[in-house]
């Protein structure tokens, strides 16, 4: 269970590190006047949007799959054990049952997230 939590952790840590963008401001050569500069639009994010959007997609497929497949060896299992063993698995459903809805709803967060972020203006 430690273990899962880590990687979990370590997870959430690379889609928040490949979500969140920051803006830079640079100029081309000398000194600036900031009440001068101008907005741009970025140049060149395409890209690195698909590839987190590739990413995030990839992880949610393979998240909902394993889910799926461990609520699936829980539920025969459960069906097939014995009442001490039917006790020890109603244990390790809710925290089973968390994880998969996180799972299960971390598209739809992210999601959300982007498109309220998208529409933030510096």
């Amino acid at each position: 269970m430690k273990k899962m939590s880590k990687v979990i952790s370590v997870l959430l840590i690379v889609m928040i590190l490949v979500a969140i963008g920051t803006n830079v401001f640079a100029a081309v050569s000398g000194v600036t006047n900031p009440s001068t500069l101008t907005g741009q639009t970025v140049q060149g994010t395409d890209k690195i949007t698909n590839i987190g959007n590739q990413l995030i997609t990839i992880l949610t497929i393979v998240g909902t799959v394993a889910s799926v497949i461990v609520l699936i060896v829980l539920g025969l299992k459960y069906m097939m054990g014995s009442a001490e063993e039917k006790a020890e698995y109603k244990k390790t459903m809710m925290p089973y049952i968390i994880g998969a809805a996180l799972v299960f709803a971390a598209s739809a967060i992210a999601g959300i997230l982007y498109s309220f972020l998208s529409n933030v203006t510096a």
